[in-house]
C-alpha cells in the first residue's frame, strides 16, 4: 500500500498566494523524486477546540490560517529513498524558495496507509 507524508502548520493569512506559489514549486520537486500525488489545502472552517484543534496545535494566531497538506508515495522505502536528495535540492533552499510561514509550528509524520477505499 501507499505511504503518506502528513503536515499541519498555521500560514499568516496576507502570505496566502506566497504559501500557494512555495507549494506549487515544492510539489513540483516532490513529485519528480517519485511522490504520486502532493495536495495542499487551506483552511476555510477549521474550528477552535476546547481540549485539542489544528489551531490549538500549532498554535494559530489570528492574522493566521491553518494549512492541512499530505503526499503520497508508492512506498516508504520510495519516500526514504526520495528524502535526502530533496532536502538537498537547490529549489528548495530558504534562498530560492523560502516557507512563508513559522516551520517550528509545522507539524508532520509519516503514516502507513491502512484503508484506501
Amino acid at each position: 500500500m501507499s505511504y503518506v507524508d502528513g503536515f499541519v502548520a498555521a500560514v499568516p493569512t496576507a502570505n496566502r498566494q506566497a504559501y500557494i506559489e512555495h507549494a506549487r514549486q515544492a510539489a513540483e520537486v516532490f513529485k519528480e523524486y517519485g511522490a504520486l500525488k502532493v495536495v495542499e489545502c487551506w483552511g476555510d472552517d477549521v474550528p477552535e477546540g476546547e481540549v485539542t484543534s489544528f489551531p490549538m496545535a500549532v498554535q494559530c494566531r489570528p492574522d493566521e490560517t491553518v494549512i492541512f497538506a499530505w503526499l503520497v508515495w508508492p512506498s516508504r522505502e520510495v519516500r526514504d529513498q526520495a528524502m535526502p536528495r530533496i532536502m538537498e535540492d537547490p529549489r528548495l533552499s530558504p534562498e530560492v524558495n523560502p516557507m512563508p510561514f513559522d516551520g517550528k509550528r509545522l507539524i508532520y509524520g509519516g503514516f502507513e496507509t491502512v484503508v484506501d477505499e
